[in-house]
């Protein structure tokens, strides 16, 4: 038998019991340590205790003296003994250290402990297939010039230093920002410069980064109902007290008292095609909303999330560049003119904030995605960007003009198409006895993924009840079969 200070029977035969062998057995190293492991954690080795000589254990165990030199090693790096001239003995641990080990309880059915806000935070959604017919959002991906993706890639790569490859900016790429700049100030009547641009990780970073620069927990927001569900998230996400304003036909409808009542520090608003619904901000309510915010020291967050397709009329300019100095946070994303998977989003600050905040953003934000900023900043400044919004507007005018008519002439069912001629959705409101969360259920088994229209609603109403369906994603020539086949579900539940 071993020559070992560890005396005690438990000790000697746990060192002497032979390592598993064969197939499906770890690597006999592995073994050993994690025996050793918890055989110390466990008490049955005890503090001080000298283990046995490298050459003696692995003439005990029959394995190689290098795996127990290794084994030891493992072990004294992570604390459980220590070597030293004499040896290697067990490292003392703490009483409450043993007994956390000894008496650690079986894992149970109970949740772990979170933040509280997480519990309001909860998807009314499941996963999103964006391959899927109908699908809100997700623009034609088959669409996308790909090729002309890569020699930008390929451009960027080549042009870029070494140390493009380390942190940037935090604020962004600034060939990415005076870009965005230019394209805003031209075509969507923003005020702005690069200076006052932040390069985010889509529109929700922009939304987080609004919250964190401008509220403190138990703020109170106001929020779009039905609405954006990533704004209130974000909101969620910051503690903040979340209150629904209704959208109407003529966009966010705010009560007078409401400004008295429930004094916001932010409001989030889809002005140029409100999300879901499609409304169009008039301009009556948007100088209001201006005047009444700067008066109650509130900010307007401007999500222009797909505002560059606009396919009856004139673009609407946004709200941001309607008055000097406006009280707009202006929010603005890749993902609908590109491709979700950019995860490229900005947001435009008010020069009053640029000033005071962009040190904290500094210090906040690490730069990243340093390539892609690049070879965005390229796509656009060589006229790539242009030419492919100008595809995709004439290929989304094509689909919504062919889903409108596919809606009149085989829907079948009562119901009301909303909002505007602009983006890559429509939403229809259906009658009440038809439940929209029925037929989206039943739609996706039969491979289409509309979205009801009730999961946007902070407070759902009646008049929530209806489908947003997307048709970036779907050809012209598909709509007619799948709306026969909506018909036929809603027609279904409602004999059901």
């Amino acid at each position: 038998m071993i020559d070992t200070t560890l005396s005690d029977s438990a000790g000697v035969s746990l060192l002497s019991s032979p390592l598993a062998r064969g197939p499906g057995a770890l690597p006999r190293q592995r073994q050993l340590i994690q025996r050793l492991k918890q055989a110390i954690l466990a008490g049955r080795l005890p503090a001080g205790g000298r283990l046995p000589s490298s050459r003696a254990l692995s003439e005990e165990l029959e394995i190689s003296r290098n795996t127990v030199l290794i084994a030891y090693e493992q072990l004294t790096a992570e604390g459980y003994v220590i070597a030293d001239r004499q040896g290697t003995r067990v490292a003392p641990l703490s009483a409450a250290a043993r007994s956390a080990a000894r008496h650690a309880a079986p894992a149970d059915d109970r949740p772990p402990a979170t933040a509280r806000r997480l519990a309001r935070i909860v998807s009314a959604r499941q996963a999103q297939d964006g391959s899927l017919p109908m699908t809100p959002g997700t623009p034609a991906l088959t669409q996308f010039p790909l090729n002309a993706w890569r020699r930008a890639q390929d451009r960027a790569l080549q042009a870029a230093p070494a140390a493009a490859l380390g942190y940037g900016d935090p604020a962004g790429e600034p060939a990415l920002r005076e870009a965005i700049a230019q394209y805003l100030r031209v075509s969507r009547g923003v005020h702005c410069d690069a200076s006052r641009i932040v390069i985010t990780e889509g529109a929700q970073g922009a939304l987080a980064l609004c919250v964190q620069l401008l509220t403190n927990p138990g703020d109170t927001a106001w929020l779009e109902d039905p609405g954006y569900r990533g704004a209130k998230s974000a909101f969620h996400g910051g503690d903040l007290n979340v209150v629904a304003m209704r959208v109407d036909a003529d966009g966010i409808v705010i009560p007078e008292s409401a400004w008295t009542s429930q004094p916001p520090r932010l409001i989030q608003t889809t002005p140029s095609h409100q999300y879901p619904t499609g409304a169009v901000l008039s301009l009556t309510r948007r100088l209001d909303l201006l005047e009444r915010a700067r008066r109650a020291g509130a900010w307007i967050i401007e999500d222009d999330y797909d505002s560059e397709f606009r396919h009856q009329g004139e673009p609407i300019a946004a709200m941001q560049g309607l008055l000097p100095d406006a009280p707009v946070l202006y929010v603005g994303t890749f993902s609908k003119t590109m491709f979700p998977a950019l995860r490229l989003g900005f947001l435009v600050l008010p020069q009053a904030i640029a000033d005071r905040a962009m040190p904290s953003i500094i210090e906040m934000q690490r730069g990243g995605h340093r390539l892609e900023q690049l070879t965005m900043a390229a796509f656009i400044e060589n006229g790539q960007f242009s030419r492919h919004l100008g595809r995709m507007r004439r290929l989304y005018r094509e689909r919504q003009a062919a889903l409108r008519e596919a809606l009149a002439t085989h829907l079948g069912i009562e119901h009301e198409v909303l909002g505007g001629h602009c983006g890559l959705h429509l939403t229809v409101r259906l009658a009440p006895a038809y439940s929209d969360v029925d037929i989206v259920a039943q739609a996706r088994k039969l491979g289409m993924h509309p979205a009801a229209l009730s999961s946007f609603a902070l407070n759902p109403r009646e008049e929530d009840n209806g489908l947003v369906i997307g048709y970036g994603n779907t050809g012209a020539e598909r709509f007619p079969a799948l709306v026969r086949r909506l018909h036929e579900v809603a027609a279904g539940q409602k004999a059901g």
